[in-house]
């Protein structure tokens, strides 16, 4: 049945990963690889940007025929997994919803009412949240390695600056991950609350909820001017160093390349805080709606 894991016991959410991964594995494979493909074709955009007007300047249409090919694959395959992914998604919710909703019949309504929006909540994360990890590491990694054909200082720079980063990110994790559980705790009793229809009871629910969710935005700022200073520290120092590169004389698209994937580096970077707070939610979700390993997700009608 569906139960509430204790700390320090095994992964949270072990078998209701290793269920929906088991039943939709291939229906999985096929939205994150589209995913993918697409992000692979808006990394190189700014390459053969580059390389487009580069060509232009010398008279030729080459690049330009290359920059239209890596835009026409990202257009294809962002149109295809979009439509893909609402019928993949929404088929795996129905079926997990089913599952939780006649395991526990006999549970308070409350609790069943919390489970079900945070059901909601989990598949986001696999729709959405997860698709964001991916391109931030298509930006990060992705960025450093086309980099490196360009400029292997700004590579250099770019890789110490994830020290700071990943310091500030750890103790952010942490702190988000306890301010969920307090939040979701006090979600849990919701219904139960609003059944009472006493005014102060509501009232107090409803201020608890408040404050903790004003804990977590204050996080979240507090981390955002952090992570946007160490932005624009690296942006400063990457452009400066390749403005000062040893008698390498830089055409304009190499310039636009190496500008853009800095850009990219550090979009990839801005991600991460959201990455942690997302996955702080739902690792708390997770403990609250844990299938057991006997169970086994419903067959849900998928949408034409």
């Amino acid at each position: 049945m569906v139960h509430i894991k204790k700390e320090g016991t095994v992964m949270p959410g072990k078998w209701i990963i290793q269920t929906i991964i088991g039943r939709y594995k291939y229906k999985l494979l096929l939205t994150y690889s589209l995913f993918g493909i697409e992000m692979l074709g808006l990394l190189l955009r700014p390459y053969f940007l580059g390389e487009a007007v580069n060509g232009l300047i010398k008279g030729s249409y080459q690049g330009l025929f290359y920059l239209a090919g890596a835009h026409l694959l990202w257009v294809v395959m962002g149109t295809l997994r979009h439509r893909y992914d609402s019928r993949t998604y929404s088929n795996i919710y129905t079926s997990l919803v089913v599952k939780l909703m006649s395991r526990n019949r006999n549970s308070d309504l409350s609790k069943l009412s919390a489970h079900s929006t945070l059901s909601r909540e989990f598949i986001d994360f696999l729709e959405f949240d997860l698709n964001y990890i991916i391109e931030a590491a298509y930006n990060i990694i992705g960025s450093l390695v086309l980099l490196f054909f360009y400029d292997t200082q700004v590579v250099l720079l770019c890789l110490l600056m994830l020290i700071p980063v990943s310091i500030t990110s750890y103790l952010y994790g942490k702190r988000m991950r306890r301010l969920n559980k307090f939040k979701n705790d006090e979600l849990e009793q919701q219904v139960n609350i609003l059944a009472t229809r006493n005014p102060l009871r509501i009232s107090e629910h409803y201020n608890k909820l408040r404050k903790w969710q004003i804990k977590i935005s204050d996080q979240e700022a507090w981390n955002f001017g952090v992570m946007e200073l160490l932005v624009m520290v690296i942006i400063t120092a990457s452009l400066i160093t390749v403005s000062s590169v040893n008698g390498k004389s830089l055409q304009a698209g190499d310039m636009i390349g190496i500008y853009t994937y800095i850009l990219k580096f550090v979009t990839g970077l801005d991600t991460v805080p959201y990455m942690i707070q997302r996955t702080s939610t739902l690792k708390d979700i997770l403990h609250r709606i844990e299938l057991e390993p006997e169970d086994e997700l419903p067959a849900a009608v998928s949408a034409a």
